[in-house]
């Protein structure tokens, strides 16, 4: 049976950490006319339009009209995942703060995490989570060394994960076109061992909707979030030049038709708003792995109500 009431705990956790900080829970719309072309996910065609992929266009375009501190749960879709921690419908929570930059989301994650964790202890349902008067531990399931939870966390670049882990250089991984193979088969698997990890200063062209870094321009200011080995998080500082992302977009679109897709539409109401967004960072969480690791199951599938196989 499914842990409903700790997949539940652990949700009101979340939305009473992000309320009682000042955060307004949105609501945005799952059918979509033009999700990001992204040439790595596959969006799910719904009528004339997409099942989003994630409500990052839409929550962005809340951020220009002035909404400045936002979060949401919601369902996303994305075809073709399946496994232990990927399933095709799953759900998303993203925040995003005006005036901030990857840097202030990284804190979030360390805070956020640590009150869950705290919510925890002190119910009544069974967690992973141990520590008593001390700092919070997580025991992850089917690995056997503990997770202190007690920030700060630690901070590794991308260069320096695939120098210690990879044996090359990040810029030689993309040349033979092996990043992706490298970081799942050498670096993700060591990545958030007795403590969570940062992974983070992505190079630029894996970072379609980020902004670069200023003095480093060939990467961009993206991280990834890691407990014993799982990724749990993305996060980024946000591009807002609507040129730069039109011209990001439209490498996307080629790289889609080159792989024999049909790209989906320009998100032309987010770039015409994009101009009037704030500097801005935001980030994509997946609960249902969020979950899975709170309550220490090996598999999504034992904090879903509902798997895509049992419908």
């Amino acid at each position: 049976m499914p842990d409903l009431w700790g997949r539940a705990r652990v949700i009101q956790s979340v939305r009473r950490f992000f309320d009682d900080g000042g955060f307004l829970e949105v609501e945005t719309p799952l059918l979509i006319p033009a999700p990001a072309p992204e040439p790595h996910l596959l969006p799910q065609p719904a009528g004339r339009g997409f099942l989003q992929t994630s409500p990052e266009l839409c929550m962005k375009r809340l951020l220009a009209r002035g909404y400045s501190r936002i979060y949401q749960t919601c369902k996303c879709f994305r075809r073709h995942e399946r496994g232990s921690r990927h399933v095709p419908e799953f759900t998303m929570l993203e925040w995003y703060r005006a005036g901030a930059d990857y840097g202030e989301l990284m804190k979030d994650c360390e805070n956020l995490l640590t009150a869950v964790a705290a919510e925890l202890l002190a119910s009544d349902v069974s967690s992973a989570v141990s520590g008593g008067a001390g700092p919070p531990v997580l025991s992850v399931a089917g690995r056997d060394q503990p997770v202190d939870l007690r920030p700060p966390w630690q901070r590794l670049t991308v260069a320096e994960a695939f120098r210690r882990y990879a044996g090359c250089e990040a810029e030689e991984a993309l040349r033979r076109e092996m990043f992706d193979q490298l970081l799942v088969e050498r670096i993700e698997p060591e990545l958030g061992f007795g403590q969570p990890v940062f992974l983070y200063d992505y190079p630029a062209q894996l970072a379609a909707l980020a902004r670069r870094k200023q003095d480093q321009p060939q990467v961009a200011e993206r991280f990834e979030l890691y407990i014993a080995g799982i990724e749990l998080a993305n996060g980024f500082s946000e591009l807002i030049d609507a040129d730069e992302q039109r011209r990001r977009f439209q490498q996307d679109r080629r790289l889609i038709r080159a792989a024999g897709r049909r790209p989906p539409p320009m998100p032309e109401p987010f770039l015409g708003e994009l101009g009037a967004m704030p500097e801005a960072a935001g980030i994509a969480l997946g609960l249902d792995r969020l979950v899975m690791v709170m309550l220490g199951r090996e598999s999504i599938d034992e904090v879903l109500a509902f798997t895509p196989e049992n419908l």
